[in-house]
């Protein structure tokens, strides 16, 4: 399902909280007066969310409190996955990318594009169950391949059973629910499947478009928390704010350390602050199954991929600009929208990043 996002936002020089970052980035950007153009963007449902939050901040800020309004301060938005934002970004009006799957250092470079985190966040694991509460019930990664593989088609299988001896199972058909559509949080899910099952990784492995052998597919992150809704007994992968605010039961999963942890910001934080964040690697890194007694094992990053070479400085600086804003003002919006907001030295490590970015472009 596509839809579009359009909002926008006003720049203010103050940056609260940020020291001086925003005197660090003001060479970033220059607004062309005569340019009224949105800031077009395409890629991740599982961003989405936040995505549009940040846009409508952008365009009451860009505004100033003011009643005026132009196209140049807002933020165009179509929410169509992961693989296909980054295959748009082959249109020459796009201005980026957002990806759950990260871009090889290579691939960008031959393209001539740069990548950065935006926000971090998890994938839940919902389910449709009576009797059964937010993070009640246990799951393993080499129970959801056999799910997901057609092998473990009850919710009364001895094995769920064995890790979940204190509540009560139904003797149910468990119906899977999977995107169709090319996805960031289906790469995520299926990534964490590889790597717990061997079986899983030969007959699949992690990509954004599987070919399920089993349950019910749609498209986009709305339609499957709508059959999630609607199906009893069924089960899904999909972004933790969008279950939450579905009000879904989601389940517990064990990570690396043998733990069982529920989504959120907290075993997100825990398996981001293992990763290796290089910059000359433009940043790229999966958290998935992250070591960590309190790490969650489905996280991730959602990325801005955005082209340099050959777009002229106005367009990609207006982009950082946005995201600059966001990183600024938006971490209490991403954090109410169950995402996790990206560390204060972090955030000053991309702007270092796009300087390095704009010196290298302007050559």
């Amino acid at each position: 399902m596509e839809r579009f996002f359009r909002q926008v936002h006003r720049v203010t020089t103050a940056a609260a909280g940020f020291g001086g970052l925003a005197a660090i980035v003001g060479s970033l950007f220059i607004a062309p007066a005569a340019m009224a153009e949105p800031i077009r963007g395409a890629g991740s449902t599982f961003a989405a969310p936040i995505i549009a939050k940040w846009a409508e901040i952008y365009e009451k800020a860009r505004m100033d409190d003011g009643d005026f309004s132009s196209p140049d301060w807002t933020v165009d938005y179509e929410l169509v996955g992961s693989l296909a934002g980054l295959m748009r970004l082959d249109q020459p009006e796009l201005d980026f990318a957002a990806t759950d799957v990260p871009v090889s250092h290579d691939e960008l470079l031959k393209h001539g594009r740069q990548q950065f985190p935006i926000v971090l966040g998890s994938v839940a694991i919902a389910v449709n169950l009576d009797g059964i509460d937010k993070g009640r019930i246990n799951l393993t990664g080499p129970l959801l391949a056999n799910i997901y593989l057609g092998k473990i088609q009850s919710w009364a299988d001895p094995a769920i059973k064995a890790i979940n001896p204190e509540i009560s199972l139904p003797d149910q058909k468990i119906s899977p629910v999977t995107r169709k559509d090319g996805s960031g949080t289906t790469f995520m899910f299926t990534e964490f499947l590889s790597s717990a099952s061997p079986e899983w990784k030969a007959a699949h492995g992690a990509d954004t478009l599987i070919a399920w052998s089993v349950g019910t597919s749609v498209e986009g992150t709305g339609d499957l928390i709508r059959a999630v809704q609607a199906t009893k007994g069924a089960i899904a992968y999909a972004d933790f704010g969008q279950v939450e605010r579905a009000n879904l039961p989601y389940a517990a999963v064990q990570n690396k350390s043998g733990q069982f942890v529920k989504p959120g910001p907290d075993g997100v934080r825990a398996a981001a602050s293992t990763a290796s964040w290089d910059e000359a690697k433009d940043f790229s890194v999966s958290l998935t199954d992250q070591p960590g007694e309190a790490a969650y094992p489905i996280s991730g990053a959602t990325f801005a991929v955005v082209p340099m070479r050959g777009q002229a400085p106005n367009r990609y600086r207006r982009v950082h600009d946005f995201f600059r804003l966001a990183f600024e003002t938006g971490s209490k919006d991403a954090e109410a929208l169950g995402y996790v907001p990206l560390p204060r030295q972090f955030v000053s490590q991309i702007v270092k990043y796009w300087l390095k970015q704009d010196a290298s472009a302007s050559q």
